[in-house]
């Protein structure tokens, strides 16, 4: 059975970088891609992309040219564009119920000026099954950033996030950056109570062993992977965010199945001000 990436595409410059991101991973993974443009049954791609000056290229023309971009970059990847109609981000997520792995960008042709993360790729965030990959707007795809950055909670470790995190670093050759925010124990988090220097120390070292108890399961996976624990005095999505910005890739869980479809808490605001690609991992 073909294992594929699908990627959404809406014409805009943002979902066509997105597109050569997903190309290189479905390359990378030995994956197919399928690339799939969506078009709400009153006609607007993506449901707000406005209509396309007589003389300028349609967005289903702009798709066709990307795909067969792709294919000349990558030629052995097993690429092919599809339109369809429907509510774009059911309809991506349909798609991609046997898929590896989603990718859209973070916001396309729709929405206001500042507007960080669009409707279409909350909606895939919550509901798609598998995997999915947010690319933000102005990601440059060959950015050179090779150093992969995993959120890690040590009291909750989420394996599925944690091992396409390891998997990343290994196929980029890169180092593993696992990022952990933390707050100090009550009554020392609460001003303007402070502890002193070796109780913040243990408390710390505490922690740490916490986090690299979580990574022991990966490290012995992935011996190759150079692992660089990150303990972080921030809240975790403020930690994470600062780390995206030294990094080719972010990966988070998105919590566990019950929750339902909601895409909410540090997965929801890292998703909204990364400053990389995010891979959010399928819910446990």
């Amino acid at each position: 059975m073909t294992r594929y990436v699908v990627a959404g595409t809406d014409g805009s410059d943002a979902s066509l970088a997105a597109l050569h991101w997903a190309a290189g991973e479905a390359v990378a993974r030995g994956y197919a891609l399928r690339v799939v443009m969506v078009v709400p049954r009153h006609g607007a791609v993506f449901g707000s992309a406005p209509e396309a000056d007589v003389g300028q290229p349609s967005a289903v023309r702009l798709m066709e040219k990307a795909v067969a971009e792709v294919a000349h970059l990558h030629p052995r990847l097993d690429v092919v564009g599809r339109e369809l109609t429907g509510v774009p981000e059911e309809v991506l997520n349909d798609v991609g119920s046997g898929a590896e792995l989603v990718v859209v960008a973070a916001r396309g042709c729709g929405g206001f000026a500042g507007l960080r993360l669009g409707s279409v790729a909350l909606g895939v965030a919550a509901g798609s099954h598998c995997a999915v990959a947010l690319v933000p707007v102005g990601w440059a795809h060959d950015s050179g950033v090779r150093e992969v950055v995993v959120g890690v909670d040590g009291h909750h470790p989420d394996p599925q996030a944690l091992d396409l995190a390891f998997d990343a670093a290994r196929r980029r050759e890169a180092r593993l950056r696992a990022v952990s925010g933390w707050r100090l124990p009550a009554p020392f988090d609460e001003r303007p109570l402070m502890p002193v220097e070796e109780d913040r120390a243990e408390c710390e070292d505490q922690e740490l062993q916490v986090l690299e108890d979580a990574l022991r399961g990966g490290k012995k996976k992935y011996p190759a992977v150079d692992v660089l624990p990150d303990l972080r005095l921030l809240a975790p999505a403020d930690a994470l965010v600062r780390a995206s910005g030294g990094a080719g890739l972010l990966v988070v869980g998105r919590g566990e199945a019950r929750t339902g479809r909601r895409f909410g808490g540090v997965p929801h605001a890292v998703a909204h001000h990364t400053r990389c690609p995010l891979l959010l991992a399928p819910r446990r």
